[in-house]
């Protein structure tokens, strides 16, 4: 069996095969901002209390502190639940993203079924939990029985070798998977990461590429822990290698994750805005990454560059390094921990005919504000290479 199945045998006593129905009982489920609807759509059911509210965890980051009175509402609604049914997991506005808060806070594990009202939940894989994202029906149904059923999935086996050339990272290479892969490559399947770069990748690169799996359709992205591996017989629907030793920066172009080009050939596009952040690229890696190119100048004028901890511990430990301060000195507006302009909701949207460089993981139209602004996706290198230049730059370059 691979990773997934083992993972949900585990929880029903027996080997599982391919394609199988499994109802399985779940060790966590999240939330954020949309816990409102699952609280009202949980109230529909009938039932007066939650399954275990020591397994609902729910982190306000979305529309964090609230835009509008629709928000804040919703952010009431949330406050007066949890307190009434005694969920204790209850992180509210500045704690930072749910994923980032989760791992941080030591709720994801290997082995762990976890469900999350973000389709970005796959992110918990870099730990070796069996992570994927549910609707907020699904998740009403989780908060009253504590069981959830999944269609066991199919393997995707990746094969990681080489190393990275001079300022290449691990966004790089799950773009240019995606690109390989293309934008339904893993619908419904299981991805699991081997290789000896793979293996011997840093948590906040894991995470990268746990994330942005889901960007191909993964219901899971897992990479193999001493807890959670696969057999050494595991059958897998597909096989695919990459080496990343010739691999230069990658660069996804509007309006879909899959319409990926090595960042070269862009290089002289102009653009308005750069965001550094995200359940992606928001980790203290990420900023020192960011920090080691800005530190040589300062953001070009007439570029907006817009930094986004991924926690307040990220920001804390930015803030102590001397990375936020220097930021600033040189341009950048360093907003609170949490998804911020991302999802398009405040905090940096954009208007009609303008471009965007951002480390997040989603450029779909509308995606950042207006349908007729172009979102591109990069590495935290060449965001704040193209902020020092104020068109698209390759980081390598410089």
């Amino acid at each position: 069996m691979t990773i997934a199945q083992r993972i949900l045998a585990s929880r029903v006593g027996r080997e599982v095969k391919v394609g199988e129905i499994v109802e399985v009982d779940v060790d966590l489920a999240m939330s954020h901002d949309n816990a409102a609807l699952v609280i009202r759509q949980f109230e529909q059911i009938g039932i007066d209390r939650v399954w275990d509210p020591t397994r609902i965890v729910i982190i306000l980051d979305h529309r964090a502190p609230s835009e509008s009175i629709k928000t804040s509402v919703g952010h009431k609604k949330i406050r007066e639940f949890v307190q009434r049914q005694g969920i204790n997991n209850f992180f509210d506005i500045g704690y930072g993203i749910c994923h980032q808060v989760m791992i941080e806070e030591g709720f994801s594990a290997p082995g762990k079924v976890i469900v999350g009202t973000d389709s970005h939940t796959t992110s918990h894989g870099a730990v070796g939990s069996f992570a994927t994202g549910i609707g907020a029906t699904e998740m009403a149904g989780v908060w009253a029985t504590g069981r959830i059923w999944f269609r066991v999935p199919p393997t995707i086996r990746i094969d990681i070798t080489g190393r990275f050339p001079y300022r290449v990272v691990a966004k790089d290479l799950i773009l240019k998977i995606i690109g390989m892969m293309g934008a339904d490559g893993a619908q419904y399947k299981a991805v699991e990461f081997h290789g000896p770069l793979s293996d011997s990748l840093p948590l906040n690169e894991r995470i990268v590429l746990s994330n942005l799996s889901m960007e191909m359709g993964a219901k899971v992205a897992i990479f193999k822990t001493e807890k959670v591996v696969p057999d050494q017989d595991a059958e897998y629907e597909q096989r695919v290698a990459v080496d990343v030793s010739d691999l230069p920066p990658q660069i996804a172009c509007p309006h879909q994750v899959d319409n990926v080009r090595p960042v070269a050939e862009l290089s002289g596009t102009k653009i308005d805005q750069v965001v550094i952040g995200s359940c992606t690229n928001g980790r203290i890696e990420d900023l020192r990454e960011a920090w080691e190119v800005l530190k040589e100048g300062r953001v070009a004028k007439g570029v907006r560059l817009i930094v986004v901890p991924a926690s307040r511990r990220i920001y804390l430990q930015a803030l102590s390094e001397g990375i936020i301060e220097g930021m600033v000195e040189r341009g950048a507006v360093v907003i609170n921990p949490g998804c911020g302009p991302c999802l398009g909701a405040h905090q940096g949207l954009l208007a009609p005919g303008e471009r965007c460089l951002a480390t997040t993981n989603r450029n779909f139209k509308g995606r950042m504000g207006s349908p007729e602004a172009e979102i591109y996706l990069g590495s935290p290198y060449t965001a704040a290479a193209t902020a020092l230049t104020g068109r698209i730059t390759d980081p390598s370059q410089l």
